[in-house]
């Protein structure tokens, strides 16, 4: 109840939720993505492995990154990242119906996924810092709550798959801009 009432750690839980179901939403879709839209074949694991990169270096780069500009500051400006080029890709993606050339997805999936990375830690961090006291507990409510939001949301984005990426793209542009106003609201309050 304490977890669930405190403004920032159930003000980030629901960011997180949100923006991991936008990441659920490609894992549940990825292969049909790549192996039925893309037919890489049995270079599935590669391109796979290769997105998987960039979240990668996005979660060792962050504690640096971290120590620089801080939790908030770096989680905001990911988020806004995520959403703008989200928001951007939906251009070429409906343009071409759905099926942007391999290249183009992948250039804008790794610095999408790089976003992601930077927020996980970091929305995690930031709804655990008031709950200091409870860590346990809390820690339970915050992972069960941002899961169950997270799962709802990606299942819905992989069921969605129509043979192209806009169900993907449109899930992470809403998701991510749905997560935006909540970044504002907590800091506003105790």
């Amino acid at each position: 109840l304490e977890t669930c009432t405190n403004r920032r750690a159930i003000g980030y839980t629901l960011a997180a939720g949100l923006v991991f179901g936008a990441f659920l939403g490609y894992l549940t879709s990825a292969q049909q993505i790549f192996q039925v839209q893309y037919e890489v074949g049995s270079w599935f694991p590669v391109y796979f492995g290769g997105l998987a990169v960039s979240l990668g270096m996005a979660t060792f780069l962050n504690s640096q990154m971290v120590l620089r500009f801080g939790m908030y500051r770096l989680a905001l400006s990911a988020l806004w990242a995520l959403a703008v080029l989200s928001s951007a890709f939906l251009v070429p993606a409906i343009a071409t119906g759905g099926i942007p050339p391999l290249w183009a997805f992948m250039c804008f999936m790794a610095p999408a996924f790089f976003c992601t990375g930077i927020l996980f830690g970091n929305f995690n961090a930031m709804a655990m810092e008031p709950m200091g006291h409870i860590a346990g507990t809390a820690a339970a409510v915050i992972a069960s709550l941002s899961t169950l939001i997270s799962l709802g949301l990606g299942i819905g984005i992989g069921r969605a798959f129509d043979g192209t990426i806009l169900p993907l793209v449109i899930g992470m542009a809403a998701l991510s801009a749905l997560s935006l106003p909540i970044l504002y609201w907590v800091p506003r309050g105790k």
